[in-house]
C-alpha cells in the first residue's frame, strides 16, 4: 500500500471529533444570531460584499468556500480507487443510494412538503428557491465528515476511503446533470453556464489544487502533511463560520418575518436522511455485506456535501434566496442527526449480524 493511502486510512480511522465538529449545531446557531444582528444593525458592509461578483460568482464567498473545501479534499487519496473491487457490494449499494435514490427522493419530498403541505406558511415567492436548495443539498454526497462518522461506528477505513474517492470522482461529472435535470423537472430554470461554472470552481479546481498540494506535502513525510492539515482545519472552520454569518446577514429579515422557516425546511431534510441511511443499511444486510461496511455505507448515503451546496445556491440564486437558506439548514442539523444515525447502527449490530449472510 502507498504511503499516501496509509496516511489517509489513518485519518479515516483514528481522528477524533474536534470541538468544532462536536458543537457544529451550536456554532451554526450562534452564526445565525450574529449574522441576523449584524445584517439589521449595519447592512451597508454586507451589501458591499454581496456586490463583489464576477460572472455571477461572489468573490468573497468563492474564496471562503475554497478555504473550506480544499483541506477536506486533501484527505482524499484517489489511489484508493483500486480497492473498490474488494468492497464491491457495499460500493454498489452506496452508489445506488447516492446517485439514483437520494437526489430524486429529495426532489419528491421538496415538492410534497414545500409546494404542497407547508406552502401556506412559507413566502410564496421563495417556494421554487427552497425546492432548488434542497435538491442542491441532496445532489452531492459528503466528503470529510464521513470519516468521523465511520470511525464512530467502527467502520472499515479502506471501504470509507475508496467510497469517498469514488464519489468525488463521480461528482465532477454527475453533479451538474443531476441538478439540471431535477430543477428542470421541478420547472425551475437555471443558467447552465452558472451551474457548470460552479462545478468547475467548487469541485474541479479545488480537487486539482488539493491533490497537487497533498502530493507535494507527502514528499516531505506524513508528519508534515498531518501538521499542515491540522492547521488548515482551523482555517476551514473560520471560513465556514464567516460564510454563515455573511449569509444570515442577508437572510435576517426573511427569518424575522417568518421564524418557522428553518423548522419547516428541516422536515424534508430529516426524512431524507433517515430514509436513505435506513435503505443503505438494509440493502447491505440483504446482499450479505459486513457490518463494518454497512455502517459507513449508510452514513455516506445519508450525509451531504453542504459546502458545495451552499456555494452553488449562492451562485445560482443569490445570498437572499430561499435556496441559500435551505442549504444552510442542512448544515444546522448535520451533526445531531448523523450522531443519531451512528447510535442506531451501533445499537442494531446484533440484529444486523443475525440476518446478514456475509459473503466473501
Amino acid at each position: 500500500m502507498s504511503v499516501q493511502c496509509e496516511v489517509s486510512t489513518t485519518q479515516a480511522s483514528g481522528a477524533p471529533m474536534s470541538l468544532f465538529e462536536r458543537g457544529l449545531t451550536l456554532w451554526v446557531g450562534l452564526c445565525i444570531l450574529i449574522g441576523i444582528g449584524l445584517g439589521q444593525w449595519a447592512p451597508a458592509p454586507f451589501q458591499f460584499l454581496g456586490g463583489l461578483e464576477v460572472a455571477r460568482v461572489n468573490i468573497p464567498v468563492g474564496l471562503l468556500i475554497w478555504v473550506m473545501i480544499i483541506p477536506m479534499l486533501m484527505k482524499i487519496d484517489f489511489g484508493a480507487l483500486h480497492q473498490v473491487r474488494a468492497h464491491w457490494r457495499g460500493i454498489g449499494v452506496t452508489l445506488f443510494v447516492n446517485w439514483t435514490v437520494k437526489p430524486f427522493s429529495m426532489a419528491l419530498l421538496a415538492w410534497l412538503f414545500i409546494r404542497e403541505l407547508f406552502a401556506p406558511w412559507l413566502p410564496a415567492e421563495q417556494l421554487d428557491a427552497y425546492v432548488a436548495g434542497l435538491i442542491l443539498l441532496a445532489a452531492a454526497p459528503c466528503t470529510a465528515m464521513v470519516f468521523v462518522w465511520s470511525r464512530l461506528t467502527g467502520g472499515d477505513p479502506y471501504f470509507t476511503l475508496s467510497q469517498v474517492a469514488l464519489n468525488d470522482a463521480i461528482m465532477v461529472f454527475a453533479f451538474a446533470p443531476i441538478v439540471g435535470l431535477l430543477l428542470g423537472l421541478s420547472s425551475i430554470l437555471v443558467p447552465w453556464e452558472t451551474l457548470l461554472t460552479s462545478v468547475a470552481l467548487y469541485i474541479v479546481v479545488p480537487v486539482i489544487i488539493a491533490q497537487w498540494w497533498r502530493r507535494r506535502l507527502l514528499r516531505h513525510g506524513s508528519a508534515r502533511f498531518e501538521a499542515t492539515l491540522e492547521t488548515l482545519g482551523h482555517a476551514s472552520i473560520l471560513a465556514l463560520l464567516a460564510t454563515l454569518v455573511l449569509l444570515f446577514a442577508f437572510q435576517g429579515q426573511a427569518i424575522i418575518d417568518a421564524p418557522l422557516i428553518i423548522l419547516l425546511l428541516a422536515v424534508p431534510i430529516l426524512i431524507q436522511v433517515f430514509f436513505n441511511s435506513a435503505l443503505a443499511y438494509w440493502l447491505n444486510r440483504a446482499v450479505g455485506e459486513r457490518h463494518s461496511v454497512a455502517c459507513p455505507s449508510a452514513l455516506i448515503g445519508a450525509s451531504n456535501f453542504f459546502e458545495l451546496a451552499v456555494a452553488a445556491a449562492i451562485a445560482l440564486f443569490g445570498f437572499e434566496s430561499g435556496a441559500a437558506l435551505a442549504t444552510v439548514v442542512g448544515v444546522l442539523i448535520e451533526v445531531p442527526v448523523m450522531l443519531l444515525v451512528v447510535r442506531v447502527v451501533n445499537r442494531t449490530r446484533g440484529w444486523y449480524e443475525r440476518g446478514a449472510r456475509v459473503r466473501s
